[in-house]
C-alpha cells in the first residue's frame, strides 16, 4: 500500500490534469458555438446557389456541361478518383481522426492510383508515415475555416477535373447529426448529378428567366462557387464535429479523474487511519512498558 505522501502527490497530479481537461472543454465549447454560427450564416447562400442551379437545369432540356459529364465511357476500374480528406490538426478528440482516416483508407484501396488531398496536420503526418502518396497538402490550419480557403481547394480540384486528370472527386469529412452526435461521411463532389438539385415540378409552368450570354456560361460561373460552398460547409461541419468530439473526450476524462480522486481519497483516509492507529498503539505500548518499569 502506498504511503500518504505518495497518494497526495497522485491526487495533486490528477487535479492538475483536471484543470487542463476542463480548460480544453471550455475552449472547444466556445469554438463549437462559433462554428455553428458560421454554418448558419452561410447556409442561405449555399441553398440559394443550389436553387439557382436547379432553376437553370429546368430550362435546359439536355445538360451539356463539363461539371455534369459523368464520362460513362470510362470503365469503373480505369476511372481516376480524387479524395479530399478532412482531419484535425491535433488529437485528444476521441475517435474523430481515427474514423476519418479509416474511411479514407478503405476507399483508397478500391482504386489503383487515387489522388489524395489532405487537410489537417494529423492526417498529413499519418499518410506520410504510411508512405501513401499525397497529391497535395493544404498546409493552412483547419481551425477557423474560411470561404477563401474553400475556394483555393475547389479551384485546384476543378482544374484537375477539367483537365481530365480526375473523373470523380469525393470529400471525406465528419458531419454533425444533432447536438452531440457526429458521423463520418463521404460525398461525391464531381461530377454533379441532376437528381441532386430536385426534379422539375409537374403541372407548374416554368418561370421565365434570362440567362446571358447563355445557360452554359451561367452554369460555368455558378458551379465553381457551388463546389466551393460545399467544401466550405464540409470544413465547418468537420470543425464543429472535431470540437464536439473533443468536448465529449474531455468530459469523459474529467469524470474519470473525479472517480480516481474519490478512490484515492478513500485510500488516503485508510492509510491515515492506519497510521493514527499505529501511533496510538505505539503510545499505549510505551505507556505500558513504562508502567512495568516502575513496578
Amino acid at each position: 500500500m502506498a504511503n500518504a505522501r505518495e497518494i497526495q502527490s497522485r491526487m495533486k497530479s490528477i487535479q492538475d490534469t483536471m484543470k487542463i481537461t476542463n480548460a480544453m472543454y471550455m475552449i472547444s465549447s466556445s469554438k463549437l458555438k462559433k462554428a455553428k454560427q458560421s454554418l448558419a450564416a452561410t447556409e442561405p447562400y449555399f441553398f440559394t446557389l443550389q436553387m439557382t442551379i436547379g432553376r437553370i437545369l429546368r430550362h435546359m432540356s439536355d445538360v451539356h456541361n463539363v461539371y455534369f459529364d459523368e464520362r460513362k465511357h470510362i470503365a469503373e476500374k480505369d476511372r481516376k478518383k480524387g479524395y479530399i480528406v478532412v482531419t484535425a490538426d491535433k488529437g485528444l478528440a476521441g475517435a474523430y481522426n481515427h474514423n476519418v482516416i479509416k474511411m479514407a483508407e478503405e476507399h483508397l484501396g478500391e482504386c489503383d492510383s487515387p489522388l489524395l488531398f489532405v487537410l489537417g496536420e494529423l492526417g498529413r503526418h499519418y499518410f506520410t508515415k504510411q508512405k501513401v502518396p499525397i497529391e497535395e497538402t493544404f498546409h493552412y490550419t483547419v481551425q477557423n475555416p474560411s470561404m477563401n480557403r474553400a475556394r483555393n481547394i475547389a479551384e485546384r480540384v476543378l482544374e484537375l477535373y477539367e483537365e481530365e486528370k480526375l473523373d470523380d472527386v469525393y470529400i471525406i469529412y465528419t458531419k454533425m447529426n444533432g447536438p452531440v452526435q457526429t458521423e463520418t461521411e463521404m460525398l461525391q463532389l464531381l461530377p454533379l448529378k441532376q437528381g441532386e438539385f430536385g426534379p422539375a415540378p409537374t403541372g407548374v409552368p416554368l418561370e421565365e428567366i434570362v440567362m446571358k450570354p447563355s445557360p452554359e456560361a451561367v452554369m460555368d460561373n455558378i458551379v465553381p462557387n457551388y463546389v466551393a460552398g460545399f467544401i466550405y460547409g464540409a470544413l465547418v461541419e468537420s470543425f464543429a464535429s472535431e470540437h464536439n468530439s473533443r468536448m465529449m473526450a474531455m468530459e469523459a476524462a474529467t469524470n474519470s479523474a473525479k472517480d480516481m480522486l474519490r478512490e484515492l481519497e478513500i485510500e488516503f483516509n485508510r492509510v491515515r487511519q492506519a497510521a493514527i492507529t499505529q501511533e496510538i498503539t505505539e503510545v499505549i505500548s510505551g505507556a505500558k512498558a513504562q508502567k512495568h518499569k516502575k513496578k
